[in-house]
């Protein structure tokens, strides 16, 4: 598909997007929807202009004219075309779905980042982190918010390093970012599976047992009954978090409870929009 199709296909998309009881913890870590607008192209176009652009982005666009609109698209077609021949293929709008909504997670890291990277040497050292973030509260033994600040930056080191693939406890922008966010990345959900079950784990015994598991989500806090959807949680975790059967989740039932295979919506979507562009179907290496 050339740049050309493509940004013909979502400047319509873009037109016309325009004229028309106690509460559970969530735990898992599910791929965010691209929309909540209706994928049904037969009506609109929201759920491709949410996808594409981000919904927060998608809303300023709307404020645009046409000819505004059409000008702002072409920059970031260009974009997509990360190898730059004119061509933008499923990967590469793929690449700028995934990128366009986790934009926040982005905006976090550039926030985070300027106020850590003290030195201003473009890594973020653990010195810097550890300095930064804890400061003197470290030499408060009792502090009055009941916190236990060492043990969390314990926790934070060990992260810290995981993320920091070359062992030079300096991050680059790209480890700072998997610090943050490691359920973002695969190497890191080792750690997210590890922080979550000494999070449940109150008996220290390695395992997530019922009442662990339920207990970090509700609290009965005088109820005399269980909500209907704490009922539902243990026949969960009885019928399908407890692969095993043994009464507990180890680590492995713990990561497939939280870090579920979904489905990659970002690459549907981009098989999609690159289908309705493209004038000479079908799908593959797309001129």
């Amino acid at each position: 598909m050339s740049t050309l199709e493509l940004l013909l296909c979502l400047s319509l998309c873009v037109a016309c997007v325009a004229s028309k009881p106690t509460e559970k913890k969530e735990r898992v870590h599910h791929e965010a929807p691209l929309s909540d607008k209706a994928h049904d192209d037969a009506q609109s176009f929201d759920y491709d202009h949410d996808a594409f652009l981000g919904a927060d982005e998608a809303k300023t666009f709307d404020q645009l004219t046409p000819e505004e609109s059409k000008e702002r698209l072409g920059k970031i077609v260009v974009k997509i075309d990360s190898d730059q021949d004119g061509f933008v293929t499923v990967e590469e709008l793929r690449e700028w779905i995934k990128f366009a909504q986790k934009r926040w997670i982005y905006e976090d890291v550039e926030r985070q980042w300027k106020g850590h990277d003290l030195n201003g040497d473009g890594t973020v050292s653990w010195d810097e982190y550890r300095n930064a973030t804890y400061g003197s509260v470290l030499d408060d033994p009792d502090p009055d918010d009941g916190f236990n600040y060492k043990q969390m930056m314990v926790r934070d080191e060990r992260r810290f390093k995981m993320a920091d693939r070359d062992g030079d406890m300096a991050a680059t922008k790209e480890e700072f970012t998997a610090f943050l966010h490691p359920e973002e990345y695969d190497y890191m959900k080792d750690i997210v599976v590890q922080e979550t079950m000494e999070d449940i784990d109150k008996n220290g015994d390695g395992f997530i047992d019922l009442e662990e598991y339920i207990g970090d989500m509700y609290s009965h806090d005088g109820e005399a009954e269980e909500p209907e959807w704490v009922k539902t949680e243990r026949e969960q975790f009885v019928e399908f978090r407890d692969k095993n059967r043994d009464g507990k989740m180890d680590p492995r039932e713990t990561r497939d409870w939280i870090l579920p295979a979904d489905y990659d919506h970002a690459e549907a979507e981009a098989r999609h929009l690159v289908y309705e562009s493209d004038r000479d179907k079908p799908l593959g290496s797309i001129p």
